[in-house]
């Protein structure tokens, strides 16, 4: 097995940087949607209460949504700099990362969890996402500072496939509207789900077998 893993191992990696550039300039055409400021375009069409009636849902909005970006690129860049000669960008793509979920992205994502689409089922889906989102990646940095680098690399990866669902929440949106059809707010209450708990278990998985 070990052979057969060295023999398409390059072939992989090719694989998971044109998957993650396509989905990276995907998330990249979303965030200009909101360049310059606006308010009316996209996903923000949908949140007009929100909008007139609380000044302060498009600051963390925008906070979120402008950070998200740079939190999805530095996450890759500091996870996979040993298998793509990245090494002396793990560190400071790893600063990054961190400091920008913990201060700006994942609380302003709780923020916006509290009037998520769905109904009580997305808020709460949303909430816990968003605060294991910062927990993980605090745990990563604790374990960080202190040395303790193989658990500081299990919980990076934890948090970064969190910050994934990003990604996989509006891939299941897809597949789901295409096959079944269903009413838009039914739509949010599974994805909301489905967006992030697949993608945290396969990480368990991995880290359980080792292979992370």
């Amino acid at each position: 097995m070990l052979l057969v893993k060295k023999k398409y191992l390059p072939v992989l990696k090719i694989l998971l940087i044109l998957g993650f550039g396509y989905f990276f300039w995907l998330m990249l055409q979303i965030t200009l949607e909101y360049i310059p400021l606006k308010a009316d375009v996209s996903f923000l069409m949908i949140k007009q209460t929100e909008v007139e009636h609380r000044p302060e849902y498009l600051p963390f909005f925008y906070t979120h949504v402008y950070t998200s970006i740079f939190v999805l690129l530095s996450g890759f860049l500091a996870l996979l700099r040993r298998d793509f000669g990245l090494k002396n960008f793990h560190r400071n793509a790893g600063k990054v990362y961190i400091l920008l979920l913990l201060i700006f992205c994942a609380p302003a994502g709780i923020y916006m969890a509290i009037f998520a689409n769905g109904g009580f089922p997305s808020k709460i889906s949303f909430i816990i996402l968003g605060s294991l989102w910062w927990f993980t990646t605090f745990k990563a940095y604790q374990f960080a500072k202190q040395k303790k680098f193989t658990l500081h690399k299990q919980w990076m990866w934890r948090s970064f496939a969190l910050t994934l669902s990003a990604i996989t929440l509006r891939m299941w949106k897809v597949i789901i509207v295409y096959l079944f059809h269903p009413n838009p707010m039914d739509v949010y209450q599974i994805i909301a789900w489905l967006g992030w708990i697949p993608n945290i278990l396969l990480i368990e998985f991995l880290i359980t077998k080792k292979i992370l």
